[in-house]
Order: C-alpha cells, then structure tokens, then sequence
C-alpha cells in the first residue's frame, strides 16, 4: 500500500522515507482514505469534534477534541489515558469519523468519552520512541520466563504506553492460565506496571500481519474488521479436500477467505437435487458420488459397482427422480451418459479469428527432418571448403582442375549424398611430382636428379676412390679406373 504523495519503489515508501509510516498515513493497516478531505463544512455547522488516532499495530480509538485543537492526519497527539497519557498518530478527521463511530459502535456520550490533551511536545515523542525501543528485547526475556515456569501460552506482543509507565502484554492461550507469578517475575525485572490482555489467535495474525499464501498481505492485517466464524461446512460446499495444511491459514485457524464465494456457492447449489437422494434403475440402485458445480453434471454409481461411475446432466437427474416419484424406472443410466458423451464428440468450434493452433509448439519434430537438416549442412560445408582450397594453392591452374579436397570427399564416401559434384577433368596432375619434389630437388630441362639412397651410398666420382664404402670397395675401384681412362 502506499499514498498518492510519495508513491512506492521495491516495496518502500519513495517519498516519506520512513518505511511504511508516512506523514499522510496512507501506509498503515487499515486505513480509512478521507475522501471528503478537499470538501469544506456547510454554513452554520460547527466540523464533527471527534479524532481517530493510531497507536500501535493498528489498535484505532476515538477521542473527543475538547480543546479545539486544528488537527490534521498525521499529527502526534497526547491522549487521555486510565492513568498518565499516551502518544497516537491522527489517521481521520471530519464528518467520516461519525460514520466510524456509528459502524463500530462507538458511544459519543458518557464517561467512557476520553479527550485529546494537547499536540505532543519533542520531549513527549522522546520518552515515547526510547520506550518502543524496549520493547524487543523485553519480549524476548517474557517468552524465557513463561518457558520456565512452564506455562502453556505464548506471548505474542508487547506494547509500552506513551509515557512509558505501564506495559501491555498480549499474549494467546487455548485455556485459561494462571501467570500470578509470573507477573511478579515481570515487575521485578521491567520496573513497571504490567497489564496482561489475552487476544485470539485471529487477532494475533492481524497484529503481527504477514504474506498469505495467495501472495497478498494478510485480509485481516489491511482491511478485514470483522472476524465471522468459519466450519469446514464452507469448504464441503465448495468441494475443497479436507486437509487441514491448505485449508488453514498463519493464525492456524481455518482461513477468513472460504466464506467470500460461500454464498454464491449456496446459490448455484438451489439448482441441484441434493445429493442423498437415490436413482432407482432397472439396473439397480444409484448413489450420487461427486458433483460439478460450474458444469451442471453429477456422478452416481451402482450399489455394488464402486467403481464405474456414469455421469449425468441435472436435468437428467431431475428426471429420473419425478419417475421414480411416479413409481417408475428407466432401464439404466447408460442410456443418459451415452447420450452426454455423443454430444460433447459433437459440438465444434469454428476458428473464426484465424489462429493459429495452441499446440502447435507443443508438437515435436520428425526425425526425417532432423536427416534432412544434417544433410544441408553437411553439403554446404563440402562445398565451400573445396574451393577455398583450391584458390589458395593452385592459383595458376584452371577453375576446372581437380584438387585434393575432392579427393578426400570420394573417399570419405560423401559424393553419395542428393547434390552430386561434377566430373572431373580427365587431365590430371602426375601423383608422383610432389614425392619428387619431396625426395629431391628437381630441374625442368634436365629432368629430376635422383639423391642417392641413405642405406646405400654411393661415392662421388669427382672425388676419386680415396672415399669408398667398404662394402663395395671392389668394384668402386674398377669404376674409378675406367673414369681415369677416359680423361686421359
């Protein structure tokens, strides 16, 4: 929640920077929007004299402005206490407090009657915010007290009255319980006067306030005034399981929520035959088993047959039962269930819009496409990679010359695929050119001049014979001499 001034930002006040209590109030729990704020009083009538103020967790009470004081939402007030005075806030003003009152059933006349004493002064303020401060840990020292004298209540809450001179403990109970001691324990240890007020767990969740389940704040802790009583009748009308884990709310009662839609509930429950009435059939006799209230249909089962139930129309139901009434039966519920199901295979709808179909993500691809996607891929990569090839080591060659990447592809088996490459050129590269290349140096006009072998080398004949292996060092020597011969 937040007022129209400051507005909110991740869930905090942006604009009183006070963390849920701005000046206008608008951010407490329930708060009344004065919407007769802007409207100014007739001629002749004195403005209504009466103040809501604010104290702690949303307690509201209504007092009597006898000094005339010019009030307005969000003033620190001293009021009227049973003894000493307490600090409030003003949350309304103006003729909407006499609705209030008149709602709540606050009297406006009698001793009951208190009065505002004055604005609060900073030192009143003082003591009451350093006395709010206390309040913390003193709850916690309460429950350790409470734990020890064994003591079956929890306390829940501690409020400080604003002159800081008497402490109210609230605390809940299942059965009544006797803390007169515990009381002297409290005032020896708090030094103050102490009140112990008993509240309902209800009460408790709207105090302390909280996240339901629907993800909202608590109804109780923003708007919700009144408790009403709920049974778990609610929820069997409403054909909700009876698990007391979701049926039950943080103050671990049965939530406030089940008796908003209980009355239309009720309603639409007028148009169906009640449910212990029995369906009697040639076949044998019917027991209503389960209701649908949105759709008007009602299970029944045989007596013996548990498990097969039929499901029929209200009308239908309706009709067996004025037969029966008659003295009459029909041969068997089969018949009205047929019936039922022929219509539902029936009725179409017509896609008048022009949509899409809902489902259509929800279909899964064939494995045929999967192929023919793995196909495509495969295509253009053998494509391309080619020819990047190609162009970077036979620049000089023709466009048509076969290159090794083309080779590969043959034998890797992938010229079996849909798109086949086109024929190779007859003329072809000799494959033995680039292990010469390899092997040795070659020479365009004279040809390739072979290296000698490493496991078996030959002499040089510029040399002579000084240089000749040992193993062939016969017939080295015969050749030597023959070279000698001819040059001279």
């Amino acid at each position: 929640m937040a007022c129209t001034s400051c507005s909110t930002k991740d869930g905090q006040p942006k604009g009183c920077k006070n963390n849920g209590t701005c000046g206008t109030d608008s951010c407490n729990k329930l708060t009344v929007f004065d919407w007769l704020s802007n409207m100014s009083v007739p001629n002749g009538e004195k403005p209504f004299d009466f103040v809501e103020v604010r104290f702690k967790n949303g307690r509201k009470h209504y007092y009597k402005n006898t000094e005339n004081l010019s009030l307005s939402i969000g003033d620190v007030v001293a009021t009227e206490a049973q003894s000493g005075h307490d600090i409030g806030v003003v949350t309304l003003t103006g003729e909407l407090v006499r609705v209030q009152m008149k709602r709540k059933k606050a009297s406006q006349t009698g001793d009951e009657v208190q009065k505002i004493y004055r604005k609060a002064s900073q030192k009143d303020i003082d003591i009451w915010s350093d006395a709010r401060d206390r309040e913390e840990p003193m709850k916690v020292k309460a429950r350790q007290f409470a734990i020890d004298l064994n003591l079956q209540m929890k306390i829940s809450d501690i409020e400080f009255q604003g002159d800081a001179s008497k402490a109210t403990f609230y605390y809940t109970a299942e059965d009544r319980v006797d803390f007169r001691e515990l009381i002297k324990l409290f005032a020896k240890e708090f030094r103050t006067r102490i009140e112990m007020k008993q509240i309902g767990f209800r009460q408790e969740a709207a105090r302390l306030g909280g996240i339901g389940s629907c993800g909202r704040e608590l109804c109780c802790s923003t708007w919700l005034t009144d408790f009403r009583s709920v049974s778990t009748s609610a929820a069997r009308y409403q054909q909700l399981s009876l698990n007391p884990q979701k049926l039950a709310g943080q103050c671990g009662k049965l939530k406030c929520c089940l008796n908003y839609e209980l009355d239309s509930y009720l309603d639409a429950l007028k148009a169906f035959p009640k449910t212990d009435i029995k369906l009697y059939t040639e076949k044998g006799t019917a027991v209503c088993q389960k209701t649908d209230i949105f759709k008007g249909h009602m299970w029944y089962a045989y007596e013996g047959e548990w498990m097969n139930w039929h499901k029929i129309t209200t009308d239908q139901a309706r009709e067996i039962i004025e037969l029966n009434r008659k003295k009459e039966k029909v041969e068997s519920l089969e018949e009205y269930a047929s019936d039922l199901v022929e219509e539902a295979i029936t009725t179409e709808f017509e896609n008048v819009v022009g949509q899409d179909s809902l489902t259509r993500f929800d279909s899964p691809k064939g494995p045929k496409k999967r192929k023919n996607t793995k196909g495509r891929n495969t295509k253009n990569k053998n494509t391309r990679k080619p020819a990047a090839r190609t162009d970077a080591k036979t620049s000089d060659k023709p466009k048509a010359a076969p290159s090794k990447p083309r080779k590969r592809q043959e034998v890797k088996g992938e010229a079996k695929t849909a798109n086949k490459p086109k024929p190779r050129p007859k003329q072809r590269p000799k494959p033995r050119a680039k292990t010469d290349d390899k092997a040795g140096a070659t020479d365009q006009n004279k040809g390739p001049v072979k290296k000698p072998a490493k496991r078996r080398p030959k002499p040089n004949p510029s040399k002579g014979n000084d240089k000749g292996s040992p193993k062939t060092g016969g017939s080295k020597d015969v050749k030597g001499q023959d070279n000698v011969k001819n040059k001279d």
